[in-house]
């Protein structure tokens, strides 16, 4: 890596893995570390979704690879990063970021659906982190889940996503707090609104909403996947070196402000349409 006072962290040779990395947010973050010279291995449960995200990431430079594998599955994770550290050597970066999100009141939810993003967000955080460790390159590792803004704000129609996330968050202190003596660094990244992803499709339906989002970010805007991108680039750089154990909000403001006014909109919007 280059010297850490620079704005454009190089990772070149580097092994990064992502988990949840064949689409939106985390494809994004994949393609920023592939850029910077980053060797890049994927995993995601859609084969499809992976192979065309490999091939993004190779018309980057990157000689990466991919793994089709559901997080919630234990083995199939640990056999996937044990793969792609035969291939690729040890884990330099490791990113855990696959998520699952539906606008519900908890009275509608199932314990099912509860349940499901809760094994998605919190168990296969844990999963991909513990199978990680044993690859991990000790010391100078980076590790880095994607939380959310949910962590620590609470919202209408988001009491799984909040549960999961917060775990989340405090999965990451504790990791940093286990895993520091072996110079191994354990960071959350907490995207906004960001444009084009799933999350803002599910969670702000249609061009009012969104519209209403946008205005209520103190930034004027949503934030761009790129951003994120650059944020974890920064994060697993040296010049954040001495940063572990917290999380870093990427959201324009949004969590200072415009978060629960417009959770409270939605959570109206969804009840009239259940009546």
């Amino acid at each position: 890596m280059n010297d850490p006072t620079t704005s454009a962290p190089r990772f070149d040779g580097r092994h990064v893995f992502v988990a949840g990395g064949s689409s939106g947010i985390n494809l994004a973050i994949a393609e920023g570390f592939a850029s910077a010279g980053a060797h890049v291995a994927i995993l995601s449960r859609d084969p499809v979704k992976l192979e065309n995200a490999l091939a993004r990431l190779q018309a980057l430079g990157s000689q990466g690879a991919a793994y089709s594998a559901d997080v919630r599955d234990y083995d199939a994770v640990a056999a996937a990063i044990a793969q792609s550290h035969a291939q690729l050597g040890p884990i330099d970066v490791l990113i855990s970021g696959a998520a699952g999100n539906f606008a519900a009141a908890a009275r509608d939810m199932s314990a099912n659906a509860f349940r499901a993003v809760v094994d998605i967000d919190l168990i296969g955080s844990f999963h991909v982190l513990r199978a990680g460790y044993e690859v991990l390159r000790k010391p100078g590792a980076v590790v880095i889940n994607i939380s959310a803004p949910q962590a620590f704000r609470a919202a209408a129609m988001q009491a799984h996503v909040c549960a999961a996330k917060a775990g989340v968050d405090m999965l990451t202190r504790v990791l940093a707090m286990e895993w520091g003596e072996e110079g191994i660094r354990v960071n959350s990244i907490a995207p906004g609104p960001i444009a084009d992803t799933e999350g803002m499709a599910r969670l702000a339906p249609g061009p009012e909403i969104t519209a209403k989002v946008s205005a209520s970010v103190p930034l004027q805007r949503l934030g761009d996947k790129s951003e994120i991108a650059r944020a974890a680039c920064w994060l697993a750089s040296p010049a954040a070196g001495f940063i572990t154990g917290t999380v870093m909000v990427v959201d324009g403001g949004w969590s200072l402000a415009g978060y629960g006014a417009v959770m409270s909109e939605l959570s109206d919007y969804i009840s009239k349409r259940r009546d």
